[in-house]
């Protein structure tokens, strides 16, 4: 049997008195896109900065390609790529420049060149290798980021509300391209949103309210589950919280 891209196990994690994560189990299969869907304040941010070991969780296990991540870190961050919310390129290095640094990082070594030229080309950014990162639009800053966190292949690609800020054009193709990547590469995503639209064609959702799973299955599954004809009036049956349909962009 395959092993999950993803496995987290009764992960807890609290600040204080306050319990952002509690009991959280979830799996992500390989070549599934997985949808993690809640609004602010669910718990979605707390849990990526677990899976991607800046916290730890104060219980449970999470494994990445079946690495455990407590006790075997580095194995475990290698096998993941993640788009954060937050823009992370250097803006003053060119293009290359950045995705260059990301692989020694990861030490990549003579095949840097070739995975470098090949996501670029992919996404269409080949010739934008040596302008600088400040030069691009914000769907073309995500598109590099998103080529940067595929450099060393890896099983399960997190995306951290990865559209904030983007205009629906680019939304769209961001969402598209990496629905292909799961397709194409058997990659496992989860894509972390409070945007009910993004979640609809996932393969499964996870609905995460106040810190606990309280629903995951098909899109159509729930909508069958609470009695609804949208992802969105399913999500607002089972959270009281009405999901938004688009990002507004400035």
């Amino acid at each position: 049997m395959s092993q999950a891209a993803l496995k987290v196990d009764a992960v807890s994690k609290s600040y204080g008195a306050v319990k952002a994560l509690d009991t959280l189990s979830l799996a992500v299969e390989q070549g599934e896109f997985v949808a993690l869907l809640g609004p602010n304040g669910a718990g979605k941010s707390t849990l990526f900065q677990l899976l991607t070991g800046l916290f730890v969780p104060d219980e449970g296990a999470i494994e990445v390609a079946g690495y455990n991540m407590r006790r075997d870190s580095r194995a475990a961050l290698a096998k993941l790529g993640v788009v954060f919310q937050q823009p992370t390129l250097d803006l003053d290095l060119s293009v290359v420049a950045n995705l260059k640094f990301h692989a020694r990082l990861h030490g990549m070594g003579a095949k840097a060149k070739a995975r470098i030229d090949d996501e670029l080309a992919r996404i269409g950014q080949a010739e934008r290798a040596k302008d600088p990162a400040r030069a691009l639009s914000g769907g073309n800053r995500r598109k590099i980021e998103l080529a940067r966190a595929l450099l060393h292949e890896p099983a399960l690609l997190l995306m951290d509300e990865p559209t904030v800020g983007l205009d629906p054009g680019s939304r769209e193709l961001l969402v598209d391209y990496v629905h292909k990547l799961c397709a194409e590469r058997g990659m496992g995503v989860l894509w972390a949103t409070h945007l009910v639209d993004e979640a609809e064609r996932a393969h499964r959702v996870i609905v995460l309210h106040k810190g606990q799973r309280i629903a995951v299955d098909t899109p159509r599954a729930l909508c069958e589950q609470t009695d609804t004809t949208s992802l969105g009036a399913a999500f607002l049956a089972l959270t009281g919280e009405a999901p938004k349909k688009k990002e507004e962009t400035v």
